[in-house]
């Protein structure tokens, strides 16, 4: 025994020349069994995590599938309780609504939008009289009801055509009263114009649904992965040009966040990015940035994807759906818009 430890010094162990080094550090331990991994995990998914965006057609009693989006389909107001039933019992908070104009409702003007019996409104109130507890969030563009196919309307300007933000946000406002009237607890323009959520959260409080809440599509990008959205909607081919004018530029993230405190100012609820798994960075960046409810976008190209892959037996189905949505989480988002919600509900719910 050395002087010191004789005196009564402190007894003092020599640490190795690398702390935290193997074999003293084994980072495998916590991943041993199960229970460990669930103790250690960072990051939790659950079924309150997820709102699924549904398509609605005209007709009766009818479904039908969206060939760019196996397992995806197309109802009629008629069948929108049933179809959403499942969802609804396995607790999916929300459910999002996208109306599938047909053509000879469609004007360059985007009037459809503003009828109280459009698609959204009717199954909006169907699925209140069912599930009236199920949150409903609202689509509020103008591109599915627009025969040129834009979120907005187009003025002729001196350098020629172009979607014209103050006269698309006047109708985007009525629009959004529209829906509020009709039952949507959550409205969420994804058209990109600049100033709609200000006037949005005006008209809605002025028209005493101030509890109405917004969840603005505030980051949302001029996208390729939109394609097979466009297919089950039927707007892609009517699409004159492309929406590079209000959507924003995939190279940018500054911009993303000059977008989201813009939103924020003018009394958005909750924000959105979208796509989302190309853009995971962008839901870091706001989610460190303004700590606000973030949400995010599985759009159809990301979801088309997965399924062909799955189909063609390149990965395994239930795995990869898991894992694409862990990681949105692990991104800082609060939830997800995915098609899988029905699916991933059931694999929370039952284990």
């Amino acid at each position: 025994m050395n002087a010191d430890r004789r005196q009564g010094a402190p007894f003092t162990i020599e640490a190795p020349d690398a702390q935290g080094a193997y074999p003293t550090v084994r980072m495998r331990r916590n991943r041993r069994d199960a229970w460990t991994r669930r103790l250690v995990a960072e990051n939790t998914l659950s079924v309150d995590d997820l709102i699924w965006p549904i398509f609605v057609i005209e007709g009766t009693n009818e479904e039908r599938p969206v060939a760019s989006m196996p397992g995806q389909m197309r109802v009629t107001v008629d069948r929108v309780a049933r179809h959403v039933e499942q969802a609804a019992r396995l607790g999916v908070p929300a459910i999002a609504i996208f109306p599938a104009t047909p053509p000879e409702a469609k004007d360059a003007e985007g009037t459809e939008a503003l009828n109280p019996n459009n698609l959204i409104c009717r199954a909006a109130r169907e699925l209140k009289k069912h599930f009236p507890e199920l949150g409903l969030v609202g689509d509020v563009a103008l591109d599915p009801y627009t025969d040129h196919g834009h979120d907005g309307v187009i003025r002729e300007t001196r350098t020629g055509d172009y979607v014209h933000n103050d006269d698309s946000v006047a109708i985007l406002v009525r629009q959004a009263v529209n829906q509020a009237e009709a039952g949507i607890d959550v409205i969420a323009p994804s058209d990109m114009m600049d100033g709609r959520i200000g006037a949005i959260r005006s008209a809605l409080d002025g028209q005493g649904f101030i509890d109405t809440r917004i969840m603005s599509y505030a980051a949302k990008y001029a996208s390729a992965f939109y394609g097979p959205f466009r297919d089950a909607l039927g707007s892609g081919k009517a699409l004159r040009g492309d929406k590079k004018t209000y959507q924003m530029d995939p190279a940018n993230s500054d911009e993303a966040l000059r977008e989201v405190a813009l939103d924020l100012a003018e009394g958005a609820d909750m924000v959105m990015v979208k796509p989302g798994m190309p853009y995971l960075d962008i839901v870091r960046r706001v989610k460190d940035r303004f700590a606000v409810p973030t949400f995010a976008y599985q759009v159809s190209g990301e979801y088309a994807m997965i399924m062909a892959a799955v189909q063609n037996g390149w990965i395994e189905h239930e795995r990869a759906m898991m894992e694409s949505l862990m990681g949105f989480k692990r991104a800082g988002a609060n939830g997800v818009l995915t098609y899988f919600a029905v699916e991933a509900a059931a694999r929370l719910r039952h284990g």
